[in-house]
């Protein structure tokens, strides 16, 4: 299959993923994303393909900024919602960063912090995922 058939196939099975994840398997799925195209700029970067480098980290910033952007505040967990925004923030200044001084390190504090974030997400157990969602769409059903 060539590059441009397998991009396509790899398009229709996130489309597909997304289809039927839950909220938490969305996130999971945004940060994944993130620290696959850091890993990509960081290659490109080492190649000295700067176009490649400009497009992964423009597309991996966008994607932390969304995360951001989805921040709600959780009740008894308004730290960790003002942490993780200052860590989406460092995050995106130093990509920006690594950006213009062609940083391959930067770059990789980037991914270390991003996959801390996603091993904390991924940790969340089910049943307190469950209760989450439940609450939510009974805020919602009741606001709305």
């Amino acid at each position: 299959m060539n590059k441009k058939g397998l991009n396509a196939y790899k398009q229709v099975g996130i489309r597909d993923q997304l289809g039927t994840a839950d909220p938490y398997q969305i996130i999971q799925m945004l940060m994944q994303g993130a620290i696959d195209r850091m890993v990509m700029a960081r290659s490109a970067i080492e190649r000295k393909d700067l176009a490649a480098k400009s497009e992964h980290i423009s597309k991996a910033t966008a994607i932390v900024k969304s995360l951001n952007d989805s921040l709600l505040p959780v009740e008894g967990g308004e730290d960790v919602t003002s942490n993780l925004a200052s860590l989406y923030d460092f995050i995106v200044e130093h990509l920006l960063q690594a950006s213009q001084e062609n940083s391959a390190q930067k770059i990789h504090d980037c991914q270390k912090i991003m996959t801390t974030i996603k091993e904390g997400w991924d940790s969340i157990p089910q049943d307190v995922r469950s209760s989450t969602l439940s609450q939510r769409e009974s805020l919602a059903v009741a606001g709305g």
